[in-house]
């Protein structure tokens, strides 16, 4: 989405950098680390993912400083790895974007907060509800988890920077409904469309690189 300085006020830097804090801790407290030393096709998925985001952050549209759009691929990520390696997976692409100029370093915390950490946690959210209907058709996965997930969280992430500008004063009501918001629904399509298309391709071809699929569930 793309913070840049000054958009946002002291208290607020000061909250996303505490959220941010809690959550990086987390993640890392629940990744299983002996597994990941030991499985190298995870190590393979974890910085390929990193540098392909990395890279597919670099182009992105926008007018307005904060309100720059781009496809997300956290959902696929979280799908493949967990939301705990999604994280730390999308964090080392967002310091690609540090190092290529692309985000400033002041804003690391806000940008990965809303970039990275909220589309995993509600793509996690989704899957584990999935989960728990225990739909019995592999479509169910596919389309709530892939497509809708992906879109659901672009929309959650984007409305939450929104109120975050908002609340900073950097931008009216209506100038983030005029620039933004009326367009978020747009936004979720081609989310949707490539986490999505992306599920599916592994699920077909390398079910075994999600690791969030239970292949037992299904018929």
């Amino acid at each position: 989405m793309g913070m840049t300085d000054n958009l946002l006020s002291t208290s607020q830097w000061l909250i996303t950098a505490g959220l941010f804090v809690v959550i990086l801790l987390l993640a890392l407290r629940t990744v299983d680390w002996a597994a990941f030393r030991n499985d190298n096709a995870l190590q393979h998925s974890f910085f390929g993912a990193a540098v392909v985001l990395g890279f597919v952050w670099q182009l992105r549209a926008g007018i307005s400083p904060g309100l720059a759009i781009h496809i997300f691929g956290v959902t696929v990520i979280t799908l493949m790895l967990g939301w705990a390696l999604a994280v730390l997976s999308g964090l080392l692409a967002l310091v690609i974007t540090v190092i290529t100029g692309r985000e400033p370093v002041l804003m690391f915390a806000a940008n990965g907060l809303i970039t990275v950490m909220v589309p995993a946690l509600v793509s996690h959210a989704i899957m584990r509800w999935e989960r728990r209907r225990n739909f019995r058709n592999f479509f169910a996965y596919i389309f709530f988890c892939g497509f809708f997930g992906a879109g659901l969280s672009v929309a959650v992430a984007g409305v939450i920077m929104c109120l975050m500008l908002w609340i900073s004063g950097t931008y009216g009501f209506d100038e983030l409904v005029h620039e933004y918001l009326r367009y978020l629904p747009l936004f979720m399509i081609p989310e949707g469309f490539i986490n999505g298309t992306f599920v599916t391709g592994l699920m077909v071809f390398h079910p075994d690189r999600l690791k969030t699929l239970d292949q037992s569930r299904y018929r």
